[in-house]
């Protein structure tokens, strides 16, 4: 049973609650609010800025913008929970959960609700995301993770560009497209939908919980799509460096990984997808004995899969 704290029922008097959460990203999430200001017109929308216990400034820089609601927690609580405070005080129909380290190209918010306007089938929406350098980056997956997604990584991808070409992450199309999930980088949902289904699991600290989300909203009847004409660049974020910094972000990914699966299948599945998983371990190690530094990955891989089932 997903337990999902509840929603106030906020008078919706705006068209789109954009929600930023920011953790030492300062200077990224100033252009990012900027961005959103200079390309977002034709529409009402809010600007809702949780900030995950920064220490960079970024109180000092945000806490008087008087352009937006400024949310300080005393402690990281992680991208879900961050984004549920959000949530909490959002008046939009819509609620658009945006990465600090975005940038709009053209009117992008506009173009997502005008999307769920025209599709009342659709639960949530994404744009199609772009690196600096405009080279495409990942916006969304075609399936969940499952008994495929284990034997594609194990397989170096192959089945997956074999099923959906290059459309497997990115929308090349230029048509809209159902997919399972859309990453949590540029996701637009519908605020009343939350209020059924819940928002993000608490449980999630990062990793996995847009993806448990989307699953849940698909189990709901509704249609999670990309839509291409809805441009945004994806910049690197600066919230994980160095060595350890890795170390802890593999640490949290499997156990999100973990506890995704726990949620949505049942333990005989589980064992299934971890037994397909350790081949894929194990297979890297022997591929990667003489490459020091991948080979640190995946011993890290190693060592995190085995806590996440502790």
């Amino acid at each position: 049973v997903v337990r999902t704290p509840a929603l106030r029922k906020n008078k919706m008097n705006m068209d789109v609650s954009i929600i930023i959460v920011n953790y030492n990203t300062c200077r990224m999430t100033a252009e990012c609010i900027d961005s959103v200001f200079e390309k977002t017109h034709g529409i009402d929308f809010e600007i809702i800025l949780v900030d995950n216990a920064s220490t960079d400034g970024s109180r000092e820089h945000f806490a008087g913008d008087s352009r937006i609601t400024y949310i300080y927690n005393d402690e990281n609580l992680g991208f879900g929970r961050a984004n549920n405070a959000g949530i909490e005080r959002a008046r939009g129909r819509y609620v658009f959960l945006l990465n600090s380290d975005t940038l709009l190209i053209g009117n992008a918010i506009k173009t997502l609700c005008d999307h769920l306007d025209a599709h009342p089938e659709t639960g949530a929406c994404g744009g199609n995301l772009f690196y600096g350098d405009r080279t495409p980056a990942q916006s969304f997956m075609r399936y969940f993770p499952s008994v495929f997604w284990e034997l594609n990584t194990l397989c170096c991808n192959l089945p997956a560009r074999l099923r959906y070409g290059r459309n497997a992450t990115h929308n090349h199309t230029g048509r809209v497209l159902d997919v399972a999930y859309v990453t949590g980088a540029d996701l637009m949902l519908r605020r009343d939908l939350l209020q059924r289904i819940g928002a993000f699991d608490p449980r999630f600290f990062m990793y996995y919980e847009e993806t448990e989300l989307c699953h849940r909203i698909r189990r709901a009847g509704f249609r999670i799509q990309s839509v291409p004409a809805a441009e945004i660049i994806h910049l690197e974020s600066k919230s994980f460096s160095g060595a350890a910094a890795s170390e802890r972000k593999i640490g949290m990914m499997m156990k999100s990984r973990a506890l995704y699966y726990e949620l949505t299948h049942s333990r005989r599945y589980g064992r299934a997808v971890d037994a397909i998983w350790n081949v894929t371990i194990r297979t890297r190690l022997l591929c990667f004995a003489r490459n020091e530094g991948r080979r640190a990955v995946w011993e890290a891989n190693r060592r995190a899969t085995a806590r996440a089932r502790d």
